[in-house]
């Protein structure tokens, strides 16, 4: 133990990482997702649609010009058309963050040193968060150990945010189009 760390906080042991919904430990691992869409590195506006019995995030997917001439930006909006669409439905979700960090301030994370990047899909293994939702229902009446035990952590990583939640499993989908044109269909399946 450093002099530093003695001076400041005695002989107790080193606190552990906070995020924003849970504290990380040493047993949260993260893997990338294979096979999963990379969303747009400039402006995916990710969006999520959520209610207690379900839970979708949409967002612009990359799409590269192979004739860009790197001088010309493209702007898109949610009524922009004819755009990829990333459409992920999570099934039997129990809880989410939708918020910071952004890519400038992605290091914060406290999974960032674990394999988290900036612009991608991950799943945590052995999560810290996961724990503390058990720990937290423990308290109920008929809590039985082990209720979230078939719950998975994910988390997509947005340009100027990201998106964590709880859930048991989830499905892909790509559509065409503008992400305005696809809420309507999100919304009556809420």
């Amino acid at each position: 133990m450093s002099n530093i760390f003695k001076s400041l906080f005695g002989s107790q042991k080193p606190p552990r990482v906070t995020g924003g919904a849970y504290t990380v430990d040493e047993r949260d691992t993260v893997l990338a997702l294979a096979n999963f869409s990379q969303s747009s590195i400039g402006a995916p506006l990710p969006t999520v649609i959520a209610s207690e019995n379900s839970l979708s995030v949409i967002f612009y997917l990359e799409q590269r010009d192979p004739n860009w001439d790197g001088k010309t930006v493209k702007l898109v909006t949610p009524d922009s058309s004819d755009e990829p669409i990333g459409l992920v439905r999570f099934v039997h979700a129990t809880a989410h963050y939708f918020g910071p960090p952004n890519d400038e301030a992605f290091r914060g994370h406290p999974l960032a040193k674990r394999g988290l990047k900036p612009y991608g899909a991950f799943e945590v293994f052995s999560s810290s968060w996961i724990r503390a939702l058990e720990n937290m229902n423990s308290v109920h009446p008929k809590h039985w150990p082990g209720i979230y035990s078939s719950h998975r952590h994910f988390i997509l990583t947005f340009h100027d945010t990201i998106f964590e939640c709880i859930a048991k499993d989830f499905s892909v989908e790509q559509h065409s189009g503008s992400l305005r044109s696809i809420l309507p269909n999100l919304l009556t399946s809420v």
